[in-house]
């Protein structure tokens, strides 16, 4: 009976700290916020050179449209569809890590709710649990069972689109979601990146690096996803859905366009650079104004600039 209740009241304790730790960082005076810093569109993961010089992008030709992962064809052959293909790449250089924390109550619901968890200025403690995390946010999670994912993804935090010169909707892409953990480091120069292993910072970085997000686990209950201070996420550019569908797009002059936490969901130091662009040509063979019955060959696409920071990139002001 002692042992009962001594139990009882450790684990009361415990709560108890957890739940004071939790109110402290909400009223943190001054919070440790992340910075997502939208890279440049077709850069590898921690590019520091020109963004014109990058070069992990191209144009697929595809045989099967219902794949998302299309072999691409480079000789003979009729298309069933055209894809731009390129990288995208996201950095945090805030203050504070990117920490989300997922959680369903059973394996009956097919999706999680997440919180984002905040680190703290005054002691540096980051909530290491849902129920410790007090950010409530519009965000979800799910399960993605295709064979090159079998892990847990975080939804609508970042999207793609083709647009004309004056902002107008081409085309959107199909991505669905993103599996966000530490994939490489950035080069700038952060006064948060953590340095101290077995601070909290250092131990939460320690648990993102090269993150599989529940990896064969469907049945988990629990998922985090984050992203420290001096790290990035990327996607390479022959990932599941990594495109733009170029099949039915006139020639002519556009923009690609990629937003991260567009609907601010995520609280961030900065929303400034959670945009970046590039302008492109797109013109079909022959001089062909409009795509053809039959595909056979490749539109030629052109990048004309690179415009991190910005929604525009082909029209240019001032």
């Amino acid at each position: 009976m002692v042992s009962r209740i001594g139990a009882v009241i450790a684990a009361l304790t415990i709560t108890a700290v957890n739940l004071v730790s939790s109110q402290h960082v909400q009223a943190d005076p001054a919070p440790l916020l992340p910075d997502l810093r939208q890279a440049p569109i077709g850069c590898p993961g921690g590019h520091d050179g020109s963004p014109l010089l990058c070069r992990a992008w191209d144009v697929c030709l595809v045989e099967d449209a219902s794949a998302p992962r299309g072999k691409c064809m480079y000789r003979g052959g009729t298309a069933q569809a055209v894809r731009l293909r390129f990288t995208t790449s996201i950095d945090n250089v805030g203050d504070g890590p990117l920490l989300l924390h997922a959680h369903r109550d059973s394996t009956a619901t097919p999706t999680m709710n997440v919180r984002q968890a905040v680190q703290s200025g005054v002691d540096g403690s980051i909530a290491g649990s849902y129920n410790e995390a007090r950010r409530e946010t519009n965000s979800s999670a799910y399960y993605e069972p295709a064979p090159t994912h079998t892990h847990w993804h975080l939804l609508n935090f970042e999207y793609f689109q083709l647009r004309t010169p004056d902002g107008g909707v081409v085309v959107t892409d199909r991505k669905n979601g993103f599996c966000i953990g530490d994939r490489y480091t950035v080069s700038d120069y952060l006064e948060h990146r953590p340095a101290d292993l077995e601070s909290p910072a250092g131990k939460l970085a320690q648990r993102l690096d090269g993150h599989m997000c529940e990896h064969h686990n469907p049945s988990a209950v629990d998922v985090m996803f984050g992203i420290s201070v001096g790290s990035g996420d990327d996607y390479k550019h022959d990932v599941d859905f990594q495109w733009l569908d170029l099949t039915h797009v006139k020639s002519g002059i556009y923009d690609v366009v990629n937003v991260v936490n567009s609907d601010r969901a995520l609280l961030e130091k900065n929303y400034d650079n959670n945009t970046s662009s590039i302008a492109i040509s797109v013109q079909w063979p022959d001089g062909a104004a409009n795509p053809p019955d039959t595909i056979a060959e490749a539109p030629s696409v052109r990048m004309i600039r690179s415009c991190p920071g910005k929604a525009r990139c082909a029209k240019t002001h001032g």
